[in-house]
This record gives structure tokens, sequence and C-alpha cells, in this order.
């Protein structure tokens, strides 16, 4: 499958398939016209010496600085100076996934870049020539540093005309494409979410009036009965639901409100997906040129407060799945709260069986929590560029927390899905239902069931690997 460059129909899926699939790009003839109508402007524009910030001027505090056509060097100086990232290499995926973004708002002909700029930035995504980009040193108000180390290891050699240095890396488009890898796996992640915490219910023998459908009419939420419908496809069959099988008339919190906690969480992604799916094709550089209108224009069309709030909002929700999670995987493994032998080791032995694991998702839920704090209001300064430059998102750092809450989570919903399998396997429950028993069956294929005497599984990478996988739905 190509995936074609429009400027206007880029979608999550699509980033992903370019960026971990390696599925070929394109740019599209109408995009190729636009991109010349647009360059034509810039090049009219500068040959007037009309006043345009970043094509005839200098940049942020150099602003009132005019520029010269022999003056060709400026575009490379500008990359030059813009290379202070720091730290680790940046994932080869999400340099992917920012030279596609960028390659889709040079489609948009937004920007003043000639088409072989955006032919040259495709052709070295289908050759996997990827550069080296350090993941540190963005404010999110345009990914200045990341963005300066993939045009240096693109475009060198190339001669740029004006304005174009600065179309190469004043964008988001690199905080925009962590954010999309880091979105689309936390969907995934919740997707596992719920198939844990459904069976969970049948190892816990939970009281499933929790999700009995009058609840949809008495709280009129469509993304809850939705989650609601999803949690009784699960346990359809199940033994749950047959009388007498529950074990208490009110269960804790954290059974009880499993599906409603998931589906706020769900509610915030989808948000934040369909927010992410506008960002992918909107405009993010400064200048904006617009063909149509004749102009060229100094905005600030690359702020991305709105993308990385609910980057925020996700992480804030997120931890409440986990912590969630975390908690009925310890109760789980507690007689006094699920009647079963501590550590679901069968028998009256002295190990503590699978216990220990809880101490592991609880740790792995506390430092989820922990990186859920807010930084998109964060303002490190006011004074850059003579006070112009004065607020940011961060963007990036938004996303990147964002994906390790999700690598947190990964290994708290293993923990879960594992202590769960043991429980109903240790209850004896039968029949489970259609879609917690195919998950069962699909734990018990990597990790087995623990028996009287066996040592307990210490491991949970195959059932992480199941989630990864996108296997455990």
């Amino acid at each position: 499958m190509t995936v074609l460059l429009t400027g206007r129909d880029l979608t999550p899926a699509d980033v992903v398939a370019v960026a971990r699939a390696g599925a070929p790009a394109a740019l599209a003839e109408a995009a190729l016209d636009a991109m010349l109508e647009a360059n034509a402007l810039a090049e009219l524009t500068f040959e007037r010496g009309l006043p345009t910030y970043g094509l005839t001027t200098g940049l942020g505090a150099q602003k009132r600085t005019s520029l010269r056509r022999d003056d060709g060097g400026f575009s490379w100086r500008q990359i030059a100076e813009s290379r202070v990232g720091q730290g680790p290499a940046a994932p080869r995926e999400a340099v992917r996934a920012a030279m596609l973004v960028l390659a889709n708002q040079f489609a948009g002909a937004s920007t003043c870049v000639r088409p072989v700029l955006a032919d040259e930035l495709v052709r070295a995504l289908n050759d996997d020539r990827i550069p080296e980009v350090r993941l540190l040193g963005s404010l999110g108000a345009s990914d200045l540093a990341p963005m300066a180390d993939i045009a240096h290891g693109v475009f060198a050699g190339m001669e740029l005309a004006p304005g174009e240095g600065l179309a190469l890396i004043n964008t988001s488009a690199f905080g925009t494409g962590l954010a999309t890898l880091a979105l689309v796996d936390a969907a995934r992640l919740l997707d596992a979410a719920d198939v844990a915490g459904a069976l969970a219910l049948e190892g816990f023998a939970a009281n499933l009036s929790a999700l009995d459908p009058v609840i949809e009419h008495a709280r009129p939420d469509p993304v809850l009965a939705r989650t609601l419908e999803r949690f009784r496809l699960l346990l359809e069959g199940s033994y749950l639901w047959q009388e007498g099988a529950a074990r208490n008339l009110q269960d804790p919190l954290t059974f009880r409100s499993t599906a409603p906690i998931q589906a706020a969480a769900r509610a915030g992604l989808e948000h934040a997906l369909a927010l992410l799916g506008r960002e992918l094709n909107s405009a993010q550089g400064n200048p904006l040129v617009s063909a149509s209108a004749g102009r060229i224009l100094s905005t600030g069309v690359y702020e991305v407060l709105g993308l990385a709030a609910v980057l925020d909002y996700a992480r804030i929700l997120l931890a409440s799945v986990l912590s969630a999670a975390s908690e009925r995987a310890v109760k789980l493994l507690d007689t006094p709260w699920s009647g079963l032998p501590t550590g679901l080791l069968p028998g009256d032995g002295p190990d503590l069986g699978l216990s220990i694991h809880a101490i592991a998702a609880q740790a792995l839920a506390a430092e989820a929590s922990l990186l859920a704090q807010p930084v998109s209001f964060t303002v490190l300064s006011t004074a850059g560029a003579e006070g112009i430059e004065d607020r940011a998102t961060l963007l990036p750092l938004s996303a990147r927390r964002l994906a390790e809450v999700v690598e947190l989570g990964e290994g708290v919903i293993a923990v879960e899905l594992l202590v769960a399998a043991q429980a109903v396997d240790t209850r004896g429950s039968s029949p489970l239902g259609t879609g917690t028993g195919a998950a069962h069956a699909r734990i018990r294929e990597v990790v087995p069931a623990t028996g009287p005497g066996a040592a307990p599984p210490v491991d949970v990478g195959p059932v992480r690997a199941l989630i990864r996988a996108g296997l455990i739905t």
C-alpha cells in the first residue's frame, strides 16, 4: 500500500504504516502543482524585496535584517545554527514519522519550498535513508533542533533557495510524529486493558450488575454505552451471568467501576486522535504561504497547544487505568478479597506464588502516575528573540512521556492478565466468556498455568509481547 500525500488526508494509520512497516509514500500530482504555485509566489515576493519574515528578513531577534539574493548560504547557516539537539538518538520510527509529517505539510503547499525538496524527502523515506536525530532540545514552539538534524541528513549538498531552510526546520513535525505513534500505541493498550479487566472480573467472581444495560440509560454517555457493550461481549457466555455466580453484592470500586474507568480513558483518547487527525493535515510553518490569496503571512500556526494538552490528558487518564489494573491484580492475589489461596498457588504451601508480581505492577503504575504531570502550560523563558518567543508547548516532551506511560502500562496490563488467568484456573471458573476465553487461551499458549508444586512464572515478557502484537483485543 502506497501512502499518497495530498496535504489533506494523512491518517495516524498511514503514519504507522510508513514509520513502522516501511510502506512507501508518494506525492500527489495536484500537490506538486500547488507547491509550484506557492514557490512562485515566494520567488516573486523575494524579487520585489517585500518585507516577509524568514524569506526576505533574518529570524527572531534578527528580523530587521534584510536578505540579499547573493546570500545563498543563509538557509544552510540557519540549519547549522539550529543543530543544538542533545541526548540519545531518537527511534528510527519516530524520525520516519516526522519526515512523513513534514512531507505532507509540503504537499499542503503552505510553505515556499520547491517540489524537488518534497521529492527528495519522500525518496529518502522510501530508500530508508534515515538520519540520526538527537531526541532532546525542542520546546515545542516548532521543533528546530530535531528538524535541523533531519534537514542536515536528508538535504546535505543541495542548494537551498530563500526561505527553504526555515521551512525545513520551523515546524512541529517531530513532536507530531512522536505523538502519533504514542497515541496509536495508547489505543492498543486500552483495548488490552479492556480484556484484562474483563478477565479479572471472572477471576474475582465479580457481580456483573455493574454492566447492566440500564446504566446506559441512567447515564447517557455514548462512549460508556459502547464500553459496557464491549465488556458484555467479552463476557458473553461466561459463568458470571449464571444465578448466584457473584460472590459479593457490591465489589470494590476497581472491579465495579472497570467499565466506566475504561470509558473515560477511551473518550479522552478518541478526542486526542480526532485532534491529531486534524493536526496531521494542518500547516505548521511560519511564514504561511497562500498562493490562492496571493499572500505570505507571519503567523503562529505552529502553535500545537491543543495536541500537547490532549497528550497530557491522555497520560492522566491512562494513569488511572493502570492504578486500577494494578489494584485488581493485588486483590486477586490476596485471600481476604479473592477467596483464593494467597499468591494463587493451589494448596496450603508457604510460597508467595504470583504475589511478587503485584509489587512490580504497583511500581510501574506509580511511575506512570508521576509521568502524568501536565507539561503543556510550562513556560521556561520570555526573553528569547526580544521577548517575541514567549511561550512553548513542550509537545515532544508530552509525547515522549505518553510513550513511556504506554510502555509502563504494557507491564501493568501483562501482570493483570497473568494474574487473572491464574485466578480463573485456580477458581475453576467455567465457562469463560467468548472474548476472555480467547484471551485466556492465548496467554496459556505462552505461559502455562502454575500447578501444585510448580514454580510460578517470573517473566511477563511473553504476555507483554501479545499486547504489543495487538493479540489481546
